[in-house]
């Protein structure tokens, strides 16, 4: 189990839903590798409208025609852990933005793992 108190860094990358990667969605890749890199966790979160370098306006508007909706996958793990995992990043994403943030984790505990599973230390629970 990865314990994570105290600084961090918050890594987000903004990129747009139909982004892709070898014909799956952009996100899905970034978070993929974050966890084979053996990263604290990652989230994607969908937006509803935004706009970005292009100055195109993406929305979920009934009436749009973009589809092309933001995302951000937000990744938060230690500085060392975050930056060795950027040039990942510089390979995948060619259109987007990256950010880092200091932040503060107060807590980060998993749930239990369900009997026949792995458990947080990597055995198995019965």
């Amino acid at each position: 189990m990865t314990r994570l108190t105290g600084r961090a860094l918050r890594l987000t990358v903004h990129i747009g839903e139909d982004d892709t990667w070898h014909h799956k969605p952009l996100y899905t890749e970034i978070v993929h590798r974050a966890h084979t890199a053996g990263l604290a966790g990652a989230s994607v979160f969908r937006g509803i409208e935004g706009f970005g370098a292009s100055s195109r306006i993406h929305t979920s508007r009934l009436l749009s025609l973009s589809e092309d909706l933001p995302v951000a996958v937000v990744v938060v793990d230690t500085e060392e852990r975050i930056r060795a995992f950027l040039p990942q990043l510089d390979e995948l994403v060619t259109e987007g933005l990256v950010t880092l943030d200091d932040c503060e984790v107060i807590r980060y505990v998993g749930r239990a793992a369900e009997p026949g599973e792995p458990d947080t230390e990597g055995k198995n629970s019965l």
